[in-house]
């Protein structure tokens, strides 16, 4: 698949909501808008999917966000996209609440909402990634088959990790303030999760 546009720095986004609060979350669920349907896409369980339409989701986030504006603004502790990205996961979960029928807390009351787990197909997609000729359409299935089966052996966590820097596209900062971790630590985990991985692509027992 071809690469989204790239966002502009968060430093920039903090700017948009100082000149104009209202008009900077406007520009910047614009400017995000891809990524936040790819949120949707690889996070929204496809039963949902079948009955919800992502822009409709990303919508109902808009209207959230700008009646909790005030409240980010008092206490912005993560960038403007994180905090959009973990408003766009709460409609996810109250979708799935509303539609499969789970019962649990109302997710607008939780201060970090289980995310729902990622999608081993759709990441098997974008690892897997690159134009396609009509003579490697088969080896391309072959390869995001064996993707598939080495994600669904994966530790949730592990999947996680590889979702949010590969099929959400965010960036090593973006995946830390997501997580809750240092950037170090984040780094750490996406790269020994890509070892996993190869490991078992390879077929190989994963190791700790």
């Amino acid at each position: 698949p071809a690469p989204d546009r790239v966002p502009m720095p968060d430093g920039d986004d903090f700017a948009l909501l100082d000149e104009d609060a209202e008009a900077g979350l406007a520009t910047v669920f614009e400017r995000h808008r891809d990524r936040l349907r790819r949120l949707v896409g690889v996070r929204l369980d496809r039963r949902v999917a079948a009955r919800v339409d992502a822009s409709d989701i990303i919508q109902e986030t808009y209207v959230e966000a700008a009646r909790r504006l005030p409240e980010y603004r008092t206490n912005a502790d993560v960038p403007p996209f994180v905090w959009v990205r973990f408003l766009t996961l709460q409609q996810v979960q109250m979708h799935h609440r509303r539609h499969l029928g789970t019962k649990a807390r109302d997710a607008r009351r939780e201060a970090a909402p289980p995310r729902p787990e990622a999608s081993s197909v759709l990441l098997a997609e974008a690892l897997a990634g690159g134009g396609l000729t009509p003579s490697r359409v088969v080896s391309a299935a072959e390869e995001r088959q064996s993707l598939e089966e080495a994600l669904a052996s994966l530790e949730p966590a592990d999947r996680d990790i590889l979702s949010l820097r590969h099929y959400e596209r965010l960036t090593n900062a973006e995946a830390a303030a997501e997580l809750g971790l240092s950037e170090a630590a984040a780094s750490k985990r996406y790269v020994r999760a890509l070892a996993r991985l190869e490991r078992a692509a390879r077929g190989e027992t994963r190791k700790p």
